[in-house]
């Protein structure tokens, strides 16, 4: 069965995890749905704003440990570079969204799971959910870009709280520090990032055209994206290889 799925709200398109029995855990498979998925979004043109969801109680635990397992276990072979490249581009491709992105987080958003819902423009997250970095209190380096995104909304303090020292925020504090927008009950997250995103989508050409503009104005921190993927790259993949023994 397809882990990625695609719904439809006139103008709103809903991107919706699908794992909920490994907690919509990243494997290379997923990723690759999730990177054609996009493709296919950004080739519609009546979408003019993505909601990110997911089934069940998680957002997304972060990359599926058996795949971190098996690229920590030989990270200089070619197909250990590849799966990981891949899922980094699950949310990097995500970010790339030609129409305004809102995270609806529900439940826990951990590691990678934390860097995709960094990668949109908006996040709701539930008053009760869990945001954290948890790399380090697994004995990893953080990947993808995370310091980046992290630091991004310009929260320093949190971002090393989280990425450093392996502190856990629930969704009322992310609110509060600025790493989302609005806080709500958990049965209100995806209505209230709905009919957030029904205001862009009512003009697909112009929400497109807009957030085009913001993203280039507002610009990346001093360290783009993707010069933060492959700085923390060879660090993280040291750190699965010690923690493969």
């Amino acid at each position: 069965m397809p882990e990625v799925r695609i719904d439809r709200d006139g103008g709103v398109a809903v991107l919706t995890l699908a794992a909920p029995q490994r907690r919509n855990a990243l494997t290379v498979e997923m990723a690759q749905e999730l990177v054609a998925a996009c493709a296919q979004l950004d080739g519609d043109a009546g979408v003019g704003a993505v909601v990110i969801a997911a089934e069940g109680p998680t957002f997304c635990a972060g990359g599926d440990r058996a795949t971190l397992a098996n690229v920590g276990a030989d990270p200089a072979a070619p197909s250990s570079y590849h799966a990981l490249a891949t899922i980094y581009q699950a949310f990097t491709r995500v970010g790339e969204l030609e129409a305004p992105t809102i995270a609806a987080v529900a439940g826990h958003a951990v590691g990678a799971g934390l860097n995709l819902a960094m990668a949109t423009d908006l996040r709701v997250v539930a008053e009760d959910a869990l945001i954290t970095s948890g790399f380090i209190p697994i004995g990893l380096h953080p990947g993808g870009g995370h310091t980046t995104l992290l630091t991004r909304t310009g929260q320093r303090e949190a971002a090393a709280a989280l990425a450093l020292f392996g502190e856990r925020l629930d969704g009322r504090r992310a609110a509060e520090l600025g790493l989302a927008w609005r806080a709500v009950p958990a049965d209100q997250v995806l209505e209230t990032a709905l009919e957030l995103a029904r205001v862009p989508a009512a003009d697909p050409e112009l929400a497109r055209r807009t957030a085009r503009s913001l993203r280039l104005v507002a610009g990346p921190p001093a360290l783009p994206w993707a010069a933060a993927l492959e700085a923390e790259r060879s660090s993280q993949m040291w750190s699965m290889r010690r923690a493969a023994g």
